[in-house]
């Protein structure tokens, strides 16, 4: 087995392609190890001792590094760890599936909507699924939408995108531009 590995515009975040599914759908962040034990890759990534967050995306697994740590240092541990994983054809999550787990879903943390603003919810959750977050899969990330309130949409950014030094750039260059030229009622996007 062959893991490609990708940078990701986050210097402290690197994307593995193990070339097969991670998740069948959606994705599931850790950002401590109280979180990853549900996990029994994520936990024996936390292990390692540098790691301060990991993605599982549809086909990738995004490991983020803690200040200070090195990927010359831990680089060739999270490879073995994955493949021994994947080689295995270990469970991801306790239990041998995610179905006995609670995993936060796309509405935990909302800001809330405003009922009034139904269609335009719609237009925005549809140009987030279909435009931006693939693209945002694409640099070891994903964006979850949090709501829409008097013309501002709240997003939350994870994986490689949390913390990322071009994430603000992301947000008001990028998201916010697409959102405003396709749906006029969108003045501001606010990280979550």
């Amino acid at each position: 087995m062959f893991i490609e590995t990708e940078t990701t515009p986050n210097p402290s975040t690197l994307k593995f392609l193990p070339g097969e599914q991670v998740m069948p759908q959606g994705t599931r962040e850790f950002t401590s190890p109280e979180e990853a034990e549900a996990s029994p890759l994520a936990d024996a990534l936390f292990g390692l001792g540098d790691v301060s967050g990991v993605l599982f995306g549809r086909d990738f697994i995004a490991v983020t590094i803690a200040p200070g740590a090195q990927w010359s240092d831990a680089k060739p541990q999270v490879l073995s760890l994955l493949l021994d994983h994947f080689v295995s054809q270990a469970p991801l999550f306790t239990g041998g599936s995610a179905a006995g787990i609670a995993v936060p879903g796309d509405d935990d943390g909302d800001i809330g909507d405003d009922p009034a603003d139904a269609d335009v919810i719609e237009q925005i959750r549809d140009l987030i699924e279909t435009r931006v977050r693939p693209a945002v899969a694409n640099d070891g990330g994903d964006i979850i939408y949090r709501g829409f309130r008097e013309g501002v949409v709240y997003l939350k950014m994870q994986g490689a995108c949390s913390g990322c030094p071009s994430s603000t750039a992301t947000l008001k260059n990028g998201i916010e531009s697409l959102l405003k030229h396709y749906v006029p009622e969108v003045l501001e996007v606010r990280a979550a």
